[in-house]
Order: C-alpha cells, then sequence, then structure tokens
C-alpha cells in the first residue's frame, strides 16, 4: 500500500490537473501506517504537494490539505521545522484558512517537541505572523493560533519568547484590531496564566493582566459580562486566586455586586459576577468566601427571588453549587 501511495504522489506532482489522483491519496494515505509513510516520503513528494496547495479549486485544495495534514504528522517536527519552515510560513500567509491551519497546528506539534522547539523559538517571523492570525476572521484559524502559541508558553524559553520580546508589542498591536480580537487575546493570556504562577508573572509583567482587570471594573457593562468569565477561567488555579487576592481583585468584584444595587444595567454583568464567586466558593471554602463577602450571599438570595428567569437561573444553580459540599449545606443552613 505504500508503494501505492508513492505512485500516486509522483503521478499528482507530474499532472497539471491532479485532482483524480489527490482522491485517491487522500484514502491511501489513511491505510497506510506513518512508520510506512515515513519510510517512503522524499523532499520532492511534500515540495510537490505544497506547490499544489496554489490552486483555486477548492476540492482540490482540501484534498491536498487532508493529504499534507497525513503525511506531516508521521513525519518527525524537528524534520519539519528543519526542511518545510519556509512552506509552513508561506502556509501562514495562505489565503485559504484550512492551509493556514494546517501550519498553525504542525508549529504547535513542533514546539510539544523538545528537539524542535529551539528552532521555533528562533523563528520569530513564524511566531509573528501566528499571532497576526489571532486577529484573522475566521474564529477557527483565531482558536488554533491561540492553542499554538499556548503550547510555546509553556516552557521558560517560550514565555520569554512571548513576552520579553518584540513579540509581545505584535500581540499588543493585534490586540487594538477589534475588541473581539482582543478578548481572543486575552483568553490567550488567561490560558497561559493558568499553567504555572511562573507563567502568571510573566503574563502579570506584560501588563496584559492588568488591562483585562481595568476592562473588568471599567463602566462598560458588556465589557464586564465578558472579561468576568476570563477572569473566572484564572481563579480556578491556587495561584490566580493567590494573584487575584493580593490584587485586591475580588474585593473590586464584591464592590461592584454592592454598587449594582443602584446600577440599571446591572443585569449584564451581575450573573456573572455571582457565578464568579459561586466559582470561588467551590474551590476555596464556601464558608471562608461567605463571611468575607457576604454581599453574594445576599444578592444570591435575592437573585432567587427575582421574576427575572436569568436571575433567578444563575442563583438556584450558584445555590445547588454551594449545596453540593457539607461545608456549602452548612453555610446555607445559617443563610435561611
Amino acid at each position: 500500500m505504500a508503494e501505492a501511495v508513492v505512485e500516486l504522489l509522483e503521478r499528482a506532482a507530474r499532472r497539471e490537473a491532479p485532482l483524480e489522483e489527490l482522491r485517491a491519496l487522500r484514502l491511501a494515505v489513511q491505510a497506510v501506517p506513518p512508520a510506512a509513510l515515513r519510510a517512503r516520503l522524499s523532499d520532492e513528494h511534500l515540495a510537490a504537494l505544497f506547490t499544489l496547495l496554489s490552486a483555486s479549486e477548492r476540492e482540490q485544495l482540501s484534498a491536498c490539505v487532508a493529504v499534507l495534514e497525513r503525511l506531516l504528522q508521521a513525519l518527525d517536527p524537528l524534520y519539519v521545522i528543519q526542511n518545510l519552515r519556509e512552506e509552513l510560513r508561506k502556509g501562514l500567509f495562505h489565503p485559504d484558512d484550512s492551509v493556514k491551519i494546517l501550519s498553525i497546528s504542525q508549529v504547535g506539534r513542533i514546539v510539544e517537541n523538545s528537539d524542535a522547539v529551539r528552532e521555533i523559538l528562533n523563528s520569530p517571523e513564524l511566531l509573528r505572523q501566528i499571532i497576526n492570525c489571532i486577529g484573522g476572521e475566521k474564529i477557527a484559524v483565531a482558536k488554533e493560533a491561540i492553542k499554538s502559541l499556548s503550547r510555546i508558553a509553556q516552557t521558560q524559553d517560550g514565555l520569554e519568547a512571548l513576552f520579553v520580546s518584540s513579540l509581545l508589542s505584535d500581540l499588543k498591536n493585534v490586540m487594538a484590531t477589534n475588541d473581539v480580537v482582543r478578548y481572543r487575546v486575552y483568553e490567550l493570556i488567561v490560558e497561559i496564566s493558568s499553567v504555572s504562577a511562573d507563567s502568571l508573572n510573566y503574563c502579570a509583567n506584560s501588563g496584559l493582566i492588568s488591562d483585562l482587570i481595568g476592562e473588568l471594573t471599567g463602566d462598560d457593562v458588556l465589557v464586564r459580562a465578558t472579561c468576568i468569565e476570563m477572569v473566572t477561567s484564572l481563579a480556578h488555579t491556587p495561584h490566580g486566586r493567590q494573584y487575584l487576592a493580593q490584587q485586591g481583585i475580588i474585593d473590586k468584584i464584591s464592590n461592584i455586586i454592592i454598587g449594582a444595587e443602584s446600577d440599571p444595567f446591572s443585569g449584564f454583568y451581575l450573573p456573572g459576577f455571582i457565578k464568579f464567586f459561586g466559582n470561588l466558593a467551590v474551590v476555596d471554602s464556601p464558608q471562608q468566601i461567605c463571611e468575607r463577602y457576604p454581599v453574594f450571599m445576599e444578592k444570591v438570595f435575592e437573585m432567587a427571588e427575582s421574576h427575572d428567569p436569568t436571575m433567578n437561573g444563575v442563583a438556584v444553580d450558584t445555590l445547588g453549587i454551594l449545596g453540593s459540599s457539607v461545608e456549602g449545606k452548612q453555610v446555607l443552613q445559617k443563610a435561611s
């Protein structure tokens, strides 16, 4: 079967309209074990396939991407970055999103290989373009870019590359694209921050977490509603909670809930703020959270009696979460 794959590859490379061969290849490569593919592939085969990505015919492009995806997975990541760096770079600029995703996903794979990651970190132009992909129109491309950059940040060298170099400016520049892209970058920052206290320090020193908190505590109620979800994610880790507490952010969120009484637009963000404290109580101590932030429980009981289905639903969910532990049940008994 491996011989058939090689023959189809060579025929596809020779023809001007290789759609038929690519269709057959798409099926054939799935039937051949990666080791067998690896043994028979040549640089010429891969070069020919990458050349075929310039096609404008949609089905040909789709088939070519599928074949390359399978073949590249069979290759050692170090080989891919050393021999196909330029092809990956071009893929990041390709007008078709599936080609962009192919290139970005390969970079994500490469950075998980201890031998190959250094090659990526020494390729700032590749990383810069992946950062720019966060600003793309298609969410699938942006998500793949976020995933790859998050993987890059798993190591000390990766953190240095992203946050102690000109790439930080690129991150900040892409944030200026629009609100949606800005939140994507915040999503990346929270994801990286959640890995370890060290990762969080890099993100905090970049100023991007402060920017996120600034938007959370700002006057735009819709922005608050979006940002509280990310801050809630940050609070899922012990070091994240410690940071939020030390920076006085949990107190600020509590004060916003207190001030919500006189805010006619509080319905936009209040459910998220209550969920934040509900999650905090679950991962921390229900008793400590409820005692330190009494407005949380007061607001939950108030919302439970609300005729607003959203408010009521959040309150019921929060009470259910609190009541799922012995300590939480005791807190509820005292409060009721």
